[in-house]
């Protein structure tokens, strides 16, 4: 048997050994014949070789270049959380109690550090802020509001309708003064068994819901202070928020009063934690050095610089952007002056006054010709002023001044205060125009501080007053135009007293009917152009200096005031990345 198996095994290996050997010489000779035989024949399809070598070439490169250009089409750089912010602001800081606001740096930290019950909203109108719906009755002498639900303090506590009434009772304490008290006289505020706040109001009044646009402070932290010991009290250096920040530190420059207040975004912010991590508020005392903050780059921004610096800080860095807000600049006449009490004088001074010659050299302020703006009401026709005609301002004038010998032998004083906008500007020119029509006139110009309020503004010591006023979400104007107002404690700049306008103004303001209000106010806006209480000069605006390279607020929103520009803090950003598109 094993020799059967051995003389088997010899037989395969015999045949193994032979495949192997033609297959080795088949494998030669196909090599032979299709690769080296093919050798001497490169030369003729040497150019069909390159231009194969240059088409893969060009396929790999387009590929290499297709897939570069789709990283960078749905490629975007945006903005991320992180980063920290700096305004420089005018004035010195105080206190972060937000009912004692005095400065503009004091005012800018309200708004960062304190959420309001009602908020202006991005189209300039009042909006909900704390609350989550205001409501009026029928009358609109009753308010109801209802806070919004899971409202935390920034130390965790909960923002409840108690923190509400302490605020209210505190505003209207009589022991103290606050910003405003004003916005509640005559007002009263309970809970009800819903748990919402009312309010309840001694005469109605369609716009008292931008009246809660009010700083609400923390009841367990100081509902056992007496509210004349609230100023002295540790809040107003450490204070517990519901704004986007909270106080991380302060730090002194110099014994001035120049100070850096370091803020931390609040986690618990109603609208969401803000994208930024931090806000700082540098408080400078002039406004020199916030110009070189801004130009040296210092601070990321500020509104507190006047838009005639804009050459002075221009750079490839800043940019200026200009926001109209709801404040004006009038010539006000003390129609209770000996010298401008008559109807007919005034009328004739603003048919002489060119007003296109004073308003030449606003830099972005808009001309302002009424007590209330387009912005303000709908469905109203603004009544026609006269044009400029000075000759017949002339010849009317000289007509006045021979019944009334006062207006030659006496001046038209005319009042202002110092500042860096056009108010002393306007005076100036204002009383070259009067002199020009044959009136004299006098320019005095005061520091905007209590002695100006208390012995110019309180007893209207002033023929013609050249001053901003703020005008507000709504067409209110009681307060610049009622009679009641005509008081030392009052508004009424001009001293204006008319019973008709009295009756159209509250009417106007109790009225829930926005077509009906908007009639009485187009009657109020006649009388106002007919009796000449005061001139419109211009609309101010915020100039806001801000490195490019930074998001702050939208240019779409409409502000109110110039702190409105934080409407939409929880947006702004200083940091960057890149993010790739779905495409």
């Amino acid at each position: 048997m094993n020799k059967i198996f051995k003389k088997s095994g010899r037989k395969i290996a015999k045949k193994i050994s032979l495949f192997s050997k033609k297959v080795n010489e088949d494998g030669r000779e196909h090599i032979k014949e299709n690769l080296i035989g093919h050798i001497s024949h490169i030369k003729n399809v040497r150019l069909y070789i390159v231009e194969w070598l240059l088409m893969v070439s060009v396929v790999i490169l387009l590929s290499i270049a297709q897939a570069y250009w789709y990283l960078n089409t749905f490629a975007v750089e945006t903005y991320t959380s992180g980063g920290t912010y700096t305004e420089a602001t005018l004035g010195k800081i105080n206190s972060f109690n937000p009912l004692f606001t005095s400065t503009s740096s004091e005012e800018t930290l309200s708004r960062l550090l304190f959420a309001t019950l009602s908020a202006t909203d991005y189209s300039g109108h009042t909006g909900l802020g704390l609350a989550e719906s205001i409501h009026a009755n029928d009358t609109g002498d009753v308010w109801t509001v209802k806070l919004r639900k899971n409202l935390k303090w920034s130390d965790g506590e909960p923002i409840t309708n108690k923190d509400i009434l302490y605020t209210i009772k505190t505003i209207q304490s009589p022991r103290i003064k606050t910003n405003f008290a004003s916005k509640l006289v005559g007002v009263t505020a309970a809970e009800n068994e819903q748990g919402e706040i009312v309010f309840t109001l001694t005469s109605p009044n369609a716009f008292f819901e931008s009246s809660l646009d009010l700083p609400i402070l923390p009841s367990h932290v100081l509902g056992d202070v007496a509210p004349e010991l609230l100023l002295e009290n540790k809040f107003s250096s450490r204070p517990v928020t519901s704004g986007a920040f909270t106080v991380n530190a302060t730090q002194n420059i110099g014994n001035e009063g120049e100070k850096i207040v370091y803020l931390t975004a609040n986690p618990k912010y109603y609208k969401n934690k803000p994208l930024l991590d931090s806000f700082s508020i540098h408080a400078f005392l002039n406004l020199t050095d916030i110009k070189n903050a801004v130009k040296n780059g210092t601070v990321t921004a500020t509104a507190d610089l006047p838009s005639k610096f804009a050459t002075e800080v221009s750079s490839s860095n800043v940019n200026e952007y200009q926001s109209s807000v709801n404040y004006g600049v009038f010539a006000f006449f003390n129609t209770e002056s000996n010298l401008l009490k008559d109807k007919a004088l005034r009328q004739a001074i603003r048919l002489g006054l060119n007003l296109n010659n004073l308003r030449t050299g606003l830099s972005g302020e808009l001309p302002l010709d009424y007590p209330i703006l387009e912005s303000q009401i709908e469905s109203i026709t603004f009544p026609s002023i006269p044009k400029t005609d000075v000759t017949t301002a002339k010849a009317e004038i000289e007509k006045l001044k021979a019944a009334n010998s006062a207006l030659t032998t006496e001046k038209i004083k005319i009042i202002t205060i110092k500042g860096d906008n056009y108010l002393e500007e306007f005076a100036n020119r204002i009383a070259s125009q009067l002199e020009s029509l044959g009136l004299g006139a006098t320019v005095s110009v005061y520091d905007s501080n209590q002695d100006f309020r208390l012995n110019i503004l309180r007893p209207r010591a002033y023929d013609l007053l050249i001053y901003e006023i703020g005008l507000g979400p709504d067409p209110d104007v009681i307060a610049y135009y009622h009679s009641l107002e005509a008081s030392e404690n009052g508004h009424n700049l001009s001293n204006y007293k008319n019973s008709v306008v009295n009756d159209l103004l509250l009417s106007a303001r109790s009225n829930m009917d926005a077509g009906l209000r908007a009639a009485k106010y187009q009657k109020f806006l006649e009388r106002w152009v007919d009796d000449v209480p005061a001139i419109g000069l211009y609309q101010t605006t915020l100039p806001y200096f801000v490195n490019r390279n930074v998001r702050a607020f939208s240019q779409e929103n409409r502000l109110v005031t110039s702190t409105d520009r934080f409407v939409d803090i929880e947006n702004w950003a200083t940091k960057k990345t890149v993010k790739n598109r779905t495409p």
